[in-house]
C-alpha cells in the first residue's frame, strides 16, 4: 500500500494545502505515515518569506533523505519558486515541484505535476486534523511591498468564487468543527478581479447570510491577518452586525512610523487610522482581540522612527503580537536599500516591541480571568488547551471526559499562570 508523509513550513496556507493534498492523497487510498522512514513519497510544503525559512527547507529536506533514502522526495511551495537549482542540487530530491504546480500532486504519481493556470488554485477540504479549521479564499498579491518575496513566489492576487467558500464552510461544520479561520495571502485583494464592488466584508455577509440561520450561537468565523487599509466603514458596519465574527482583529501593521511605511511601499496604511478604527470598534465592542505583525530594523529605520512605532503600539490595546528582525530577500527593493540596520539593532528592536506585547498581553488575560463566562475551543485534549473568541490562550483546570474537541465549551475563568487564562469547565445542561 502506497504511503506518504507530508512535512510543512510556513504559513496557514501551507497548512491548509497540505491538508487538502492529504485527504486527495487517503481518499485515493494511500496511508499516511507518522514516520517518514515508512513512506514511499515525501513531500516538503517548503516557505521562503524569511531567510531562515529557507534555510529551514533545506534543513528538512537533508534530514529526510537520510531518514528514508528509499524514499522519493519532493519538495513543493515558495521555496521552489525562490531557489529551485539549490533545492534540485540537494541529494535525495527527485522533484521540485512550483507554486503553480502545487494542486497537481494530488494526481501524483500516476501524473506528474505541471505548473496550473494562474487561477485558483484547485484546493478544498471536507475535514482539519486541527480544532481550528482554515479556510482559504484567496491567494497571491498584487501589491509589492518592498520587503516581500510573496508575488513572485505565489504570483499575483487571485479570490475564490463565494459560493465555493460557503460550501467548504458548511462541510467543515458538518464534520464537526466550530470555529473557521477565514484565510489568505492578502484578503484585501479578495474580488478585485471581479469590480469593485466585492471585498472580503461582501464575501463575510454572503456567508452569515448562508450560515447564520442555522450556527449562529453554536459555531463561529474568524478573520486572519488583515491589511490595515481594510478598516473602513464597511468593515465597521460588517464586524459591528455579525452574528458569527469572533470580536478579534489581527493586522499586518509592520510598521508604526509613517516614513517606514513609505520605503516599506505601505504608505496606503496610516497609524491615526488605524487608532481611530480601533477606538470606534472598541466604543462598541466591550472585549475585543487585537493582534499585530511587525517588522523591526527595516532598512534606513532609525532611532526615532522606531520610537515612533514603539510609542504608537503602546497606544494600542495589543493583546498580543508577532514580531520579526527584518529578513534581508534577494531580488527585494529592500534588499538593495542604504543604511541597512545591523543585525544585532534590529534584533534588539524587535525584543522591545516583544516586551511591550508581553505585557499587554499578560494584562489583557488578567482582565479575562475577572469575567464570568468564556468559550473556548479545546484545541489539545490531552493538554486541555484551546482559546477564546479573543483568539486569548485558555487551559482547562481540569479535563473532563465530556469535554470534546473541536466543540465550543463554555468555562469559568479562574486566574492566570503560564501565558493562558485557567478556566473551569461548564459541564452540559444535560449533566447539570
Amino acid at each position: 500500500m502506497f504511503a506518504f508523509h507530508i512535512r510543512t513550513l510556513g504559513c496557514r496556507i501551507n497548512q491548509y494545502e497540505t491538508q487538502a493534498l492529504r485527504e486527495s492523497w487517503l481518499a485515493r487510498g494511500f496511508t499516511e505515515a507518522g514516520d517518514p522512514g515508512g513512506a514511499d513519497l515525501i513531500v516538503v510544503n517548503s516557505c521562503a518569506v524569511t531567510a531562515n525559512a529557507v534555510a529551514d527547507t533545506r534543513a528538512a529536506l537533508r534530514s529526510l533523505a537520510r531518514q528514508a533514502p528509499g524514499a522519493r522526495l519532493v519538495v513543493t511551495g515558495c521555496a521552489c519558486e525562490f531557489c529551485p537549482d539549490d533545492l534540485a542540487a540537494i541529494q535525495g530530491v527527485e522533484r521540485v515541484v512550483p507554486q503553480r504546480g502545487k494542486a497537481g500532486l494530488a494526481a501524483w504519481p500516476e501524473t506528474p505535476p505541471a505548473p496550473g493556470p494562474k487561477e485558483f488554485p484547485d484546493f478544498a477540504l471536507a475535514d482539519s486534523p486541527r480544532a481550528r479549521a482554515l479556510l482559504k479564499v484567496q491567494d497571491g498579491c498584487s501589491h509589492g511591498c518592498s520587503y516581500c518575496v510573496v508575488p513572485s513566489t505565489r504570483g499575483p492576487s487571485r479570490s475564490r468564487p463565494p459560493a465555493e467558500a460557503v460550501a467548504e464552510a458548511r462541510r467543515l461544520l458538518a464534520s464537526g468543527l466550530r470555529e473557521i479561520v477565514i484565510s489568505g495571502i492578502n484578503l484585501r485583494h479578495y474580488g478585485r478581479e471581479w469590480g469593485t464592488e466585492w471585498t472580503l466584508w461582501r464575501l463575510v455577509r454572503e456567508m452569515e447570510t448562508e450560515l447564520a440561520p442555522e450556527w449562529a450561537g453554536r459555531a463561529r468565523l474568524r478573520l486572519s491577518s488583515l491589511d490595515p487599509a481594510q478598516l473602513t466603514e464597511e468593515a465597521a458596519d460588517t464586524l459591528l452586525g455579525s452574528r458569527m465574527l469572533c470580536p478579534h482583529l489581527h493586522l499586518s501593521l509592520q510598521s508604526l512610523s509613517p516614513t517606514v511605511l513609505g520605503r516599506m511601499n505601505r504608505g496606503h496604511t496610516s497609524p491615526e487610522a488605524v487608532a481611530d478604527f480601533v477606538r470606534l470598534l472598541g466604543r462598541e465592542v466591550p472585549v475585543l482581540g487585537l493582534g499585530a505583525d511587525f517588522i523591526a530594523g527595516f532598512p534606513g529605520e532609525t532611532e526615532a522612527e522606531f520610537a515612533e512605532t514603539l510609542a504608537a503600539a503602546d497606544e494600542l490595546p495589543l493583546t498580543y503580537a508577532h514580531v520579526f528582525p527584518y529578513s534581508r530577500r534577494p531580488g527585494t527593493r529592500a534588499a538593495s536599500m542604504p543604511d541597512q540596520v545591523p543585525g544585532p539593532e534590529a534584533k534588539a528592536r524587535a525584543a522591545a516591541l516583544r516586551k511591550l506585547a508581553e505585557a499587554k498581553k499578560e494584562d489583557f488575560l488578567h482582565f479575562l480571568a475577572g469575567m464570568r463566562h468564556l468559550e473556548m475551543v479545546l484545541e489539545d485534549p490531552d493538554a486541555g488547551t484551546g482559546s477564546e473568541a479573543t483568539f486569548a490562550p485558555c487551559r482547562l483546570i481540569e479535563i473532563p471526559e465530556w469535554a470534546a474537541p473541536r466543540q465550543l465549551l463554555p468555562c469559568r475563568p479562574e486566574g492566570v499562570s503560564g501565558g493562558a487564562v485557567l478556566v473551569r469547565p461548564d459541564p452540559p445542561k444535560e449533566n447539570a
